[in-house]
């Protein structure tokens, strides 16, 4: 599911939104379920004193010690917004370990997130794996993936946003799902880095578009380039 922005603007009137990372499903079930008092709940945490490094690894510190709960999504939306560059990331134990971001103001979207959960009313959060995703669907369903982007180089190999990773075997086993798909009747479309890997997997689906995306996370916040993405649609 990733961020779903392509959920906030398809127009169905059922979605079924998985990720495997628990912590995002979490999230996105507290707030459809708590609204409006879940997301004052969260802006608490959006306060001066807490975008100080040494607040900052008090509370990741705490955070991994957490059980699922309130406490825990509204402290893994705050990550994101002061974290470095809003990334994701847990080493191989499963801790969050995402270093101080150094923002002066972190931005608190109380406006997107009310938007965010009247939407999250017609759909259903799931835990689970792009496998399970595609046994689930049925003749009429569309399916969306996003999977951890195919690394453009060899240096750029960064797919640790859970502590399962993403392997080759694992993209290939995606496209391999979205062909099956098909003889359900079902349409799927998967984006990813436009790179030879990508199109060799890719290479039974239906159409494959390629455009260009600016990038927003990068080592050098004044040389963050344009990246070639693609999207393959089987249908």
């Amino acid at each position: 599911m990733g961020s779903g922005v392509v959920f906030l603007n398809a127009d169905y009137d059922r979605y079924v939104l998985a990720d495997i990372n628990p912590d995002l499903i979490n999230l996105f079930r507290d707030l459809k379920r708590g609204k409006s008092s879940f997301i004052n709940y969260c802006a608490n945490y959006f306060i001066e004193s807490n975008n100080k490094e040494k607040r900052f690894y008090e509370l990741r510190e705490h955070f991994n010690q957490l059980e699922a709960g309130k406490e825990r999504s509204a402290l893994f939306l705050y990550f994101n917004r002061h974290g470095y560059n809003g990334l994701c990331r847990y080493n191989r134990s499963g801790g969050f370990n995402v270093p101080f971001g150094r923002y002066k103001r972190p931005y608190f979207p109380g406006h997107e997130l009310e938007v965010f959960s009247k939407k999250a009313q017609k759909a259903e959060f799931r835990c689970q794996s792009f496998r399970q995703s595609f046994n689930a669907a049925r003749q009429g369903d569309v399916i969306y993936c996003d999977p951890p982007y195919i690394p453009q180089s060899l240096t750029a190999n960064f797919t640790d946003y859970t502590k399962q990773g993403f392997s080759y075997d694992q993209q290939a086993e995606l496209g391999f799902l979205a062909e099956r798909a098909l003889e359900k009747k079902v349409v799927t479309a998967i984006s990813n880095h436009d790179t030879v890997v990508a199109r060799e997997i890719y290479k039974e689906a239906t159409t494959v578009a390629t455009f260009d995306v600016q990038r927003f996370i990068s080592c050098d916040g004044n040389n963050r380039s344009k990246a070639k993405e693609l999207l393959a649609v089987y249908k």
